[in-house]
């Protein structure tokens, strides 16, 4: 990536965490007096993320170096990527940051259309595993809290059921077929769009055709496909331990399956307001419902205080993500080693 663009990329980092300060909203009274004992636990809730990342990092380091190019990204480059990343994808609506400081970064060593593809594949591989994670998190809700489903919620999950078949159909086309040519001429349809979208496609179509062979091309390397899926899902498994350590933090002792819940409702509220940065509010009504739900003391407000110390551990990251934007850019993909020769031995 040109300096330019970093330095760019730096400046946004650092104007989104100053917005983000200035209007953070919380009851800071109440919240005092609660503040003792979360604090013993905030450097639990924040080192959490050190694993998830390191999850992520591996998926996405698997990704990139399926890839039908001699390059390979070594693990702390992954690491850097993945927070910085996802620092940016915070701080922008409809998450969409992230994905092009990526594609900047890896594109002068792996070629553009390499990088997009590698990016768009981690993208659809992160929305899998949290598809995976609601449906788990689904089961769990039946068998450990069969007593609560009632009618509301049977349809509920009878919704639920059908929208899953849909999304894995919908990835199992995208990953075999590719996806971004299919998806982009929905754009050749809608009117005031079109035009511009035609000149686009028409200009570019070679290039569009060849991401999508790239993103196929991970499909005939299971190796990858499904390591890159495990450990992306094992990434939210871990992340639910941060939900596990606040609400003790708050006196509230809950079971590691509860952790669970909370955070695969939470993602799925605020996956679908995914267009508010850092999901402002929406997270937070997420948590409050669920915990609501489970029946936790604390209800309601311990709901939004949770979704306050989860804002805090983003803050945190966010800092640390923009500030990585300048370190590490040295030799961030090397060459492949060619296999070591046995012959003559």
């Amino acid at each position: 990536m040109k300096p330019l663009f970093r330095n760019l990329f730096l400046l946004f980092g650092i104007v989104a965490i100053v917005v983000m300060l200035y209007t953070f909203d919380v009851d800071w009274d109440a919240l005092r007096n609660r503040l003792p004992q979360a604090i013993a636990y905030l450097p639990l809730v924040v080192g959490v993320w050190i694993f998830v990342y390191a999850f992520n990092a591996v998926a996405f380091q698997l990704i990139v170096n399926s890839g039908r190019h001699d390059k390979h990204l070594r693990f702390r480059h992954a690491y850097k990527l993945t927070v910085s990343g996802f620092a940016f994808s915070y701080t922008t609506p409809f998450g969409f940051g992230g994905g092009p400081y990526r594609v900047m970064e890896l594109a002068a060593h792996i070629g553009t259309t390499r990088a997009m593809s590698s990016v768009v594949l981690y993208s659809m591989m992160h929305i899998l595993s949290h598809i995976c994670l609601w449906t788990s998190a689904a089961v769990l809700f039946v068998v450990f809290y069969f007593e609560k489903m009632d009618g509301f919620l049977w349809a509920c999950g009878g919704v639920f059921l059908a929208v899953l078949a849909f999304a894995l159909y919908f990835f199992y086309k995208g990953y075999k077929n590719g996806l971004i040519v299919k998806l982009y001429k929905i754009l050749l349809y809608i009117p005031f769009v079109k035009g511009y979208a035609r000149k686009f496609y028409d200009k570019n179509m070679e290039s569009m055709a060849q991401i999508d062979e790239n993103i196929a091309y991970l499909h005939t390397q299971p190796r990858a496909f499904y390591g890159s899926l495990v450990m992306e899902y094992l990434g939210r498994v871990v992340n639910s331990l941060e939900f596990y350590f606040i609400l003790m933090a708050f006196g509230t002792p809950v079971s590691f399956v509860d952790a669970v819940l909370i955070l695969a409702f939470s993602s799925l509220l605020g996956n679908l307001l995914f267009f508010f940065p850092m999901q402002m509010g929406a997270r937070e009504g997420g948590l409050a419902i669920i915990i609501e739900v489970l029946g936790c003391r604390g209800g309601l407000g311990l709901g939004v205080f949770t979704g306050f110390f989860t804002r805090i551990r983003e803050l945190i990251w966010i800092f640390i993500g923009v500030a990585l934007v300048k370190v590490g850019n040295k030799n961030l993909v090397h060459d492949r080693k060619p296999p070591v020769s046995h012959e003559g031995e």
